[in-house]
C-alpha cells in the first residue's frame, strides 16, 4: 500500500473518488502516466500495489463515487500497461466484472465503459477470459436501465468482433454456457444469445453445426417468443442452420430428431410447421442414421397429419409418404414393434386422418415384415377389433383390410372369426349399424364361401342361442341382398345338382337351424321347395312370434327383388313347381291378413296361372325342383331332408325351452321384488292372473298376427 500511495500522488487519489466526472477523468489520465512511467521501468511490482489500491479502496468501497473512479482508473492503468497489460489481467478483471451487479445503475454503467477500455488494449488475450465476460454480458444484456443496456450493446459488438478475429477462442468450453442460459425468458436475453449463435456461426473455424443438438431445442423454445422481433431472428438462424444441414456431408440426425418429434406437438403453430419442415428434411438426408428414430418420427408425423392448419397438414402427409417408402430392414435396427405401437395408439386419435394413416401404416408393415407383425399380433388385435366400431366407414373398410391381411393363413382366419362373433355377441349395436358393411367386406378380401362357411360352423356350437339367431337372421339377410354373395347364392341354386352345390348347403343348415326364417330362405335358395314346405308346416305357436313375423315380412319383400327372380319365373309353370306354391301358400297362410307382406304375396300369387292342388300330382321332385315321377324316399343328391328336418326341430326345441327358461326367470325377479316390498307401502291388490293379458313370451294364436 504505501508503494501505491507513494506512486500516485494523494491528490490525484482525492480527485479519482470526486463526485464530478471530469475531476475523475484527469485523475484517470494522471493513473495512466503512472503506469506507463512503471511499465517503462519494468516496474511490475508496484504496478500490481497500484492495481490492489484501486482494486480495494476503490472498486470495492460503499462510496458509489470511490467505486466509479476504482473502474475508470483500473481502465487507465491497463491503457498504460498497453502491450503488457495481459499478465496484470487476472487482477483487473474481477473486480470490473464484479460491479456489473452494482446496484447502483451509473456504477453498471462505468463498468461497461471499463471493461470496453480494457478489451480494446488486450484484445486477442481477453479470449481466455471469455466465458466470465459472456456471462456478464449476458446478464448485462437484461438490465433494467436503457443507459446501461446501451454500454452493454457496445461492449458485446467489440467483443464479438475480437472473438471473430481470434485463433484462440474454444467454442467447446463456450457450448456449456450457452446451454445453459438457452430457456431464459428474457426477451433481451433472448436476442443477445440469438446474436451470438448466428455471429459464431458466421466464423469458418467455428463448427457451430457440430453443436446444435445442444441448442436446437432453445432455438426452437424462441419460436414462441411473444415479441416478433426474437421470433424472426430465431427463425432465421433456423432457417440457416437447416441450409448448412444440407450441404454438410455429416451431422448428428439422432439427437435433432429427439428434439424435432417434441417440438412436432408444440401448442404453438409456427413451431410445430418449423420443426415438421425440418423433419421431412431429416427423412429426405437422415439415411440410416435416422433408423432407430423411425418410430419416434412417426408418433410426431401421425398428428401432424389433422393439424388444425393446413400447410402443417400438408407437409406432415408428404413426410408420412416418403417415411413409409423407405424399405428398411429390421436387422439394421427397424424396430417393426415400435412402429407398430405408435400405429396402434394413433388409432385412438380424435382425428379421422390420424387414424387412417395409422391403419395405411399397420398394412404396409403387414406386407414388407408379416412374420415379425404376426409375433406382435396380441398387442395389436384387440385395438383392431374396437376400430371396427369407429365412426368413419373408411376406417373400418381400412381395419378390415388390415385383419383381411393378418388372416391368409388358416389359424388367423379362424381367430379373426372367431373373435368378431364375440365383438357381436358383446355389441349388439356394431352388429345392428356395422354387421353388414363387415360381413360384406371380408366376403370381398376373403373367400366368401370359406368366411360363411367358418362364421357357421362357430355359431353351430354358440351357447347363447338368442345371439345365434340373431346373428343367423343378420347372415342369411346378407347372403339374401348383398351383390357381393352372388355367386354363393348361384352355388345354392345348385344343392340338388352338384356336390360343391350341396356341400355348401349342408354347412350353413346346422346354423341356419337357429332361425326358421333363415331355414325357409336357405330352402328357397337351394330350390328345396318339397323341405321348405315340410319345415313351415312344422313350426308351432312357440315358433310363430312377433320377431318371426318382422323376419317373414322381411322375406315376403326380398321374393320381389332381382335375387328370386329365378323363383317368380318357375311360378309360370305352377304344374311342374306345385311344391314351390305349397310353400308360398304357407307362408301366405302365417300372415296377418291386414299386413302388408300378405298382401304383397297375395297379389303375387294371384298372378299365377290356373291350377287345381285336386289334381293328381307326380310323387317325386326333381332335382330343379319341379315334379317327376320318380319315388325320392325324400334324398336328394344325398341330402337327406328327413334327418335335416329333425335337426331343425331339435334346434328350435333347445329355444323353446331357452325361452321358457328366461321367462321363469323373470317372473321369479319380478315376484322377489314384490315380496321385498314394505307391507305399509304396498300398492292395490295385484290384478288375477286371468285377468292380465299374456305376456309377450306367452303369447298365441291369431291374436298375436294382429299384433
Amino acid at each position: 500500500m504505501a508503494d501505491a500511495s507513494s506512486a500516485i500522488p494523494a491528490a490525484v487519489l482525492r480527485n479519482l473518488s470526486d463526485k464530478l466526472y471530469e475531476k475523475r477523468k484527469n485523475a484517470a489520465l494522471e493513473v495512466e502516466g503512472i503506469v506507463k512511467q512503471l511499465t517503462a521501468a519494468g516496474d511490475h511490482d508496484k504496478i500490481t500495489a497500484v492495481i490492489n489500491l484501486l482494486t480495494q479502496e476503490f472498486t470495492y468501497s460503499p462510496q458509489a463515487n470511490h467505486r466509479k473512479g476504482g473502474l475508470i482508473g483500473l481502465a487507465a492503468a491497463t491503457v498504460g500497461l498497453s502491450s503488457e497489460a495481459a499478465q496484470h489481467l487476472e487482477q483487473i478483471l474481477p473486480p470490473v466484472i464484479n460491479s456489473f451487479s452494482d446496484q447502483d445503475s451509473r456504477v453498471r454503467y462505468y463498468a461497461c465503459e471499463a471493461l470496453y477500455n480494457i478489451a480494446k488494449v488486450v484484445r486477442g488475450e481477453f479470449i481466455f477470459h471469455f466465458n466470465k465476460i459472456f456471462d456478464a454480458l449476458c446478464k448485462l444484456s437484461a438490465d433494467s436501465d436503457p443507459n446501461v443496456q446501451s454500454a452493454a450493446h457496445l461492449l458485446d459488438r467489440l467483443v464479438k468482433d475480437i472473438v471473430t478475429e481470434s485463433d484462440q477462442f474454444s467454442i467447446e468450453e463456450f457450448i456449456p454456457l450457452l446451454r445453459e442460459r438457452m430457456n431464459v425468458l428474457n426477451p433481451y436475453v433472448r436476442q443477445f444469445l440469438v446474436g451470438w449463435i448466428t455471429v459464431l456461426d458466421s466464423v469458418p473455424d467455428i463448427d457451430m453445426l457440430g453443436f446444435l443438438p445442444d441448442f436446437l431445442d432453445g432455438l426452437f423454445n424462441m419460436l414462441s417468443d411473444s415479441s416478433l422481433e426474437i421470433r424472426q431472428q430465431a427463425d432465421s438462424a433456423l432457417s440457416e442452420f437447416l441450409q448448412e444441414i444440407k450441404n454438410s456431408p455429416s451431422v448428428d440426425y439422432g439427437r435433432m430428431a429427439e428434439i424435432l418429434v417434441q417440438r412436432a406437438a408444440a401448442p404453438d403453430e409456427f413451431t410445430r410447421w418449423t420443426a415438421i419442415t425440418w423433419i421431412n428434411e431429416f427423412v429426405k438426408l437422415g439415411g440410416d442414421q435416422l433408423v432407430p428414430y423411425y418410430a419416434d418420427i412417426l408418433g410426431a408425423i401421425l398428428p401432424c397429419i389433422a393439424d388444425k392448419e393446413e400447410k402443417i397438414r400438408v407437409v406432415a402427409r408428404e413426410t408420412n409418404e416418403e417415411l413409409r417408402a423407405i424399405q428398411a430392414d429390421p436387422a439394421e435396427g427397424f424396430d417393426v414393434g415400435a412402429i407398430l405401437s405408435i400405429a396402434r395408439r394413433q388409432l385412438s386419435s380424435e382425428h379421422e386422418a390420424t387414424r387412417i394413416e395409422s391403419l395405411h401404416w399397420i398394412s404396409t408393415l403387414l406386407n414388407r415384415h408379416r412374420q415379425e407383425v404376426l409375433t406382435f399380433l396380441n398387442d395389436i388385435f384387440d385395438t383392431l377389433l374396437k376400430s371396427l366400431s369407429d365412426p368413419s366407414d373408411q376406417v373400418v373398410l381400412l381395419v378390415l383390410e388390415v385383419h383381411a391381411a393378418i388372416a391368409k393363413d388358416q389359424y388367423n382366419f379362424a381367430q379373426l372369426l372367431v373373435f368378431l362373433v364375440q365383438k357381436f355377441r358383446t355389441d349388439h349395436t356394431l352388429l345392428e349399424r356395422r354387421g353388414a358393411l363387415i360381413i360384406r367386406r371380408l366376403c370381398v378380401l376373403l373367400d366368401s364361401e370359406r368366411v360363411y362357411r367358418e362364421l357357421s360352423k362357430i355359431l353351430e356350437g354358440e351357447a347363447d342361442l338368442d345371439f345365434a339367431s340373431t346373428m343367423v337372421q343378420a347372415l342369411n339377410l346378407i347372403l339374401l341382398t348383398s351383390s357381393e354373395l352372388s355367386g354363393l347364392r348361384d352355388l345354392l341354386k345348385l344343392s340338388l345338382v352338384n356336390a360343391a352345390g350341396k356341400d355348401f348347403f349342408l354347412s350353413l343348415y346346422s346354423s341356419w337351424s337357429h332361425s326358421p326364417m333363415a331355414i325357409i330362405s336357405l330352402c328357397l335358395l337351394a330350390q328345396a321347395y318339397q323341405h321348405a314346405s315340410s319345415v313351415i308346416q312344422s313350426l308351432t305357436e312357440e315358433d310363430i312370434n312377433v320377431r318371426f313375423l318382422v323376419q317373414l315380412d322381411k322375406l315376403i319383400h326380398l321374393l320381389e327383388t332381382p335375387t328370386f327372380a329365378y323363383l317368380r319365373l318357375q311360378l309360370l309353370e305352377p304344374g311342374r313347381y306345385i311344391l314351390l306354391l305349397k310353400a308360398l301358400y304357407g307362408l301366405l297362410m302365417l300372415l296377418p291378413q291386414q299386413s302388408a307382406a300378405f298382401k304383397i304375396l297375395r297379389t303375387r300369387l294371384k298372378t299365377v296361372p290356373s291350377y287345381s292342388f285336386n289334381k293328381e300330382q307326380p310323387n317325386h321332385v326333381s332335382e330343379d325342383g319341379s315334379m317327376s315321377k320318380e319315388n325320392s324316399h325324400n334324398v336328394h343328391n344325398g341330402i337327406d331332408f328327413a334327418s335335416s328336418l329333425q335337426r331343425f326341430q331339435l334346434r328350435q326345441q333347445q329355444h323353446h325351452l331357452h325361452s321358457k327358461s328366461q321367462a321363469l326367470s323373470r317372473n321369479i325377479t319380478i315376484s322377489a321384488k314384490e315380496v321385498q316390498k314394505p307391507e305399509e307401502v304396498r300398492g292395490p291388490a295385484p290384478v288375477p292372473e286371468i285377468n292380465r293379458p299374456p305376456s309377450r313370451s306367452s303369447r298365441k294364436g291369431p291374436g298375436q298376427l294382429h299384433l
